[in-house]
């Protein structure tokens, strides 16, 4: 099975672990889950134009953004207004989208919520947190 090109969107500050474990996952030759992660690392910098960019060259290297949606999926940073959106996490599933990437929504234990730019764009909602559910979703995505 061929690596899916997977961008994964999520707040850094409160739900970096759950990408973790996608990452354990990935290199663990006894689970069936598989993907070539284009997400970036930690972003050593304050400035947001230089955010945006490095977000967007990796959105652009995927073809799918799994959107790992938290209970601040909506809430409004401190610099929206020079993000353009609510957040960090709107701006890259807007850019997602852009791309032509295929969404795919799993909610995280703390929430039934997501980002608003996820509605209206055909994204795959994959329900709560899990391997199988990812797996699912990106397999579902891939159908469309």
């Amino acid at each position: 099975m061929a690596k899916k090109k997977v961008y994964v969107c999520f707040d850094y500050d409160r739900d970096k672990h759950y990408k973790y474990l996608m990452e354990a996952w990935n290199a663990n030759p006894n689970f069936e889950f598989l993907f070539n992660d284009k997400s970036p690392r930690e972003i050593q910098s304050y400035n947001i134009s230089v955010i945006k960019s490095c977000l967007t060259k990796k959105i652009k290297e995927a073809n799918y953004t799994v959107v790992l949606a938290g209970k601040d999926a909506n809430k409004l940073h401190k610099d929206a207004e020079k993000i353009g959106y609510k957040n960090w996490q709107n701006f890259e599933v807007a850019q997602s989208v852009e791309n032509g990437n295929k969404l795919i929504v799993v909610n995280l234990p703390d929430s039934t919520d997501a980002p608003d730019e996820c509605y209206g764009h055909g994204a795959i909602w994959a329900g709560k947190y899990s391997q199988e559910n990812i797996i699912k979703g990106l397999d579902e995505a891939a159908k469309k």
